[in-house]
């Protein structure tokens, strides 16, 4: 509770703020009433600097609750948003690339340059990639990750409209490129998903245990133009950090 403030009369007749002694009156000379010149309130330092601090809490207080809201649009599972710089443990070398690439941000949104992250199950790709969507939704941009089993499971019925919905998004991650399925049906969902994102010139990351040279080669035709769209937007970053996944035993003595 604000103790409350008694004002001190000057000399002059105004009031003044008796902590930062500045007036809480102003006299307006080129305003006469009939009882003579016209008097206003001023904000004195004490009252400019609540002011700025309730301004500073009400912002942070907006940008707080657009991250959250963006964070649980962007992930489809909740500890991914607890995947960040500040939580990386160090082992995987490539994480640089990552912070350098959110610190280049604006650039790599502009050109629409993304990158394609490569490496054996359990290396870091999908930390990495999510590190990267943690740092650039604290900056307020909006981010949607999501695996290639989910996008070639939409249906036709909401196909047009998930296509629709992408376009509201500065930065779309695809998880584990190989995961899909290899129906006709499920291949035409992720090359249109694809196709609908590159005709935006934005970026985007995919994630992949494949290697360049295994998607370069001997594909059929689906699937060639599935990897020419993101080899056209995409750098390949080979990420090679030791497994991060538990074996079931480890689990066990873990839990």
């Amino acid at each position: 509770m604000d103790t409350k403030i008694i004002p001190v009369q000057g000399k002059d007749g105004l009031l003044y703020c008796p902590v930062c002694g500045e007036p809480l009156q102003l006299r307006l000379n080129e305003t006469v009433t009939h009882s003579g010149f016209r008097i206003v309130h001023r904000a004195c330092a004490c009252e400019r600097r609540k002011r700025e601090m309730e301004d500073k809490r009400r912002t942070e207080n907006e940008h707080r609750f657009l991250v959250q809201r963006n964070r649980e649009i962007c992930f489809p599972v909740k500890k991914m948003s607890t995947w960040t710089f500040e939580n990386d443990n160090g082992s995987v070398p490539e994480m640089q690339l990552a912070r350098d690439y959110v610190e280049h941000w604006d650039k790599c949104r502009e050109e629409g340059r993304g990158l394609l992250l490569f490496g054996n199950v359990g290396s870091g790709k999908t930390y990495m990639a999510a590190a990267i969507a943690n740092a650039l939704l604290e900056q307020e941009s909006k981010v949607l990750m999501r695996n290639f089993a989910w996008i070639s499971n939409i249906s036709a019925f909401e196909a047009e409209e998930k296509l629709n919905e992408l376009s509201s998004f500065d930065l779309l991650i695809l998880d584990d490129l190989g995961a899909e399925r290899k129906s006709e049906f499920a291949l035409q969902n992720v090359f249109n998903v694809i196709d609908r994102w590159w005709s935006t010139g934005k970026p985007m990351i995919v994630t992949t245990n494949l290697t360049p040279k295994q998607m370069e080669k001997g594909q059929d035709q689906a699937m060639e133009r599935i990897y020419d769209r993101i080899f056209g937007r995409c750098i390949p970053v080979s990420v090679a950090g030791p497994s991060q996944r538990q074996s079931p035993r480890q689990a066990k003595a873990d839990a």
